[in-house]
């Protein structure tokens, strides 16, 4: 993928002194009302000059609604640097990788090359993290020829429909991921944490609260724990933040799940597996019970070629349908937050966090 294909070069407008009349707001593209749309008048308005010019208005979708679709304005991937920095600063390096993607430039990556046939479930990017993108932007050069859509998901919404009992534990708790990167399965420790220097990424779990291991046959155990829930900084609003369905092998495929388990009997020696902070396990209802919130609240719409998708990485949770035909999608992301940022984003026992 070039950062320059989509669907096609036009001249571009210089952005007037009414940035809002460049844009207006279209029919919901779904019954959840998300993403909101807002359409250009015409193709020749440049999207990278017009956001700069009315970031007001886009944070103010983006606090209410949580993603925002821009359509229309003949985009590329290479404007997504420019989308970004006004919102939320230079584009950031893709760190702690879970999925393959390849850089295409600047910042932007593939959206994943996760293979076709397989679903990618809701999630909020790298929320096990310690450190995570406070928002991303995806461009779309070519839509799949069927299936391949982007489903979201607003996080407060889906915190809403969880048990209190339940989220009173995981705040409680909190969420430990266990990693394995073995030798020739899945993405290499060299590709996930973008260093081939032990020195270099022992240096980087430290400063980050990863616990670190190396094996004896040249792979890597990581342990981190991490809150399940986040308060956003500017809305103050709790979120549902966390991988603890995403990673846990309860959710692959039987078949890949039981072939796993036959080649690593022990739990913590799987590619991933996910227990409460404790070490506790996490009952497998309760994993179906997200699940069936995140299903509940799962909003799709269709991409259009030139589509760019602005997803608040806190508010709405992302995935990817499966698909057939070629797809172009590419993502950036910015504005790097930390724990200290967002809090645990729930009261316990009455304390504020």
């Amino acid at each position: 993928m070039s950062l320059r294909n989509g669907p096609g070069q036009v001249p571009r407008r210089p952005v007037e002194d009414r940035p809002a009349a460049l844009a207006r707001l279209g029919p919901a593209p779904n019954d959840h009302g998300l993403p909101v749309l807002l359409e250009a008048v015409d193709a020749t308005v440049d999207p990278p000059a017009w956001a700069a010019h009315d970031t007001d208005r886009l944070r103010a979708l983006l606090d209410r609604h949580g993603a925002v679709l821009l359509r229309g304005f003949a985009a590329t991937p290479a404007d997504l640097p420019r989308l970004l920095r006004p919102l939320a600063g230079d584009p950031l390096p893709y760190r702690e990788r879970s999925t393959p993607r390849t850089p295409i430039g600047d910042g932007v990556y593939t959206s994943t090359d996760h293979p076709a046939d397989q679903a990618i479930a809701l999630h909020n990017e790298n929320s096990y993290q310690s450190s995570f993108p406070a928002l991303l932007a995806f461009h779309c050069a070519l839509p799949a020829q069927a299936g391949g859509a982007t489903p979201l998901a607003d996080c407060r919404r889906v915190l809403a429909r969880l048990d209190p009992a339940m989220v009173e534990r995981f705040a409680r708790r909190g969420v430990c991921y266990l990693r394995n990167h073995h030798p020739g399965v899945g993405l290499s420790w060299q590709d996930a944490f973008g260093t081939d220097d032990r020195a270099e990424l022992s240096a980087y779990c430290a400063r980050n609260g990863i616990e670190a291991h190396w094996r004896p046959d040249g792979g890597l155990h990581t342990r981190q724990v991490r809150p399940a829930l986040a308060r956003h900084p500017r809305t103050r609003e709790d979120v549902w933040f966390n991988h603890a369905a995403f990673f846990h092998p309860d959710g692959l495929d039987p078949a890949l799940r039981e072939a796993l388990r036959d080649r690593y009997p022990r739990e913590d020696e799987l590619p991933h597996h996910v227990t409460f902070g404790d070490g506790g396990p996490v009952p497998a209802a309760d994993l179906a019970h997200i699940r069936a919130a995140y299903a509940a609240e799962a909003a799709v719409f269709r991409w259009r070629a030139g589509d760019v998708l602005l997803v608040d990485n806190l508010l709405a949770a992302h995935g990817r349908e499966p698909y057939r035909g070629d797809r172009r999608v590419a993502v950036a992301m910015a504005g790097a937050l930390d724990r200290q940022a967002v809090g645990t984003g729930h009261r316990i026992g009455g304390e504020t966090p």
